[in-house]
């Protein structure tokens, strides 16, 4: 860690978007770095049924456990998988994070769906990540919305350039091909080091052109 560097506390928003793989990787990422003091997690019900769908599981139990224990190697009760991440509800508009007082360094919304985009780009706040978002942007905080979609309206590219002028950054869950990746866990591991490195936490063993590609 950085000397006179406080540990990061880190929001990470799970949405409605296919994706889940994203999801488990930068949890395991984030538990497993020892910059990172706390992890606040929301996942919304959209989410919660693409978490299941693409996991062939059934019910808010059985998806939380597979989430969180992904990321610390053990499945087991949903209420304290970690010392590192605390699960928030969705619509626990009052939880710390709705607050600007609450001290978070950076917040990522992973995968971010259309209409959370949406939520965020015309300030609705009417859940705890879109008012986490908000929060973000007003106290001039670290945003990155990791947006998945395909193939774009008019629509989409109007509120990503609305949060983008309000002081997010737009950061599209694109894997990366020229680093050889093995499977669909590789692809995404890749792609949570690089916003990772963003955000001004550099991961240990990263592929980076032109020095990995030359071992």
């Amino acid at each position: 860690m950085e000397a006179n560097r406080k540990p990061w506390t880190i929001t990470l928003a799970v949405t409605g978007a296919s994706g889940s793989v994203y999801a488990t990787e930068m949890l395991r990422a984030l538990n497993t770095d020892e910059r990172v003091g706390h992890v606040d997690l929301v996942v919304s019900p959209s989410a919660m049924r693409v978490l299941a769908e693409e996991g062939e599981l059934r019910g808010r139990t059985e998806v939380l456990e597979r989430l969180l224990g992904a990321a610390t190697g053990e499945v087991g009760p949903t209420g304290a998988p970690s010392g590192k991440i605390r699960l928030l509800e969705h619509h626990d508009i009052g939880a710390a994070i709705a607050s600007g007082s609450y001290p978070s360094d950076a917040m990522v919304v992973l995968p971010c769906s259309m209409g959370t985009l949406a939520g965020v780009a015309h300030g609705m706040a009417g859940n705890l990540i879109e008012r986490a978002a908000d929060v973000c942007l007003k106290e001039r905080r670290k945003l990155v919305l990791c947006v998945r979609e395909t193939p774009l309206n008019l629509i989409h590219l109007r509120n990503m350039t609305a949060v983008t002028e309000a002081g997010a950054v737009v950061f599209p869950c694109i894997p990366t091909l020229y680093n050889a990746p093995e499977d669909t866990h590789a692809m995404a591991r890749n792609f949570v080091q690089r916003v990772l490195l963003h955000l001004g936490l550099p991961q240990a063993g990263a592929y980076e052109w032109g020095v990995s590609s030359k071992e």
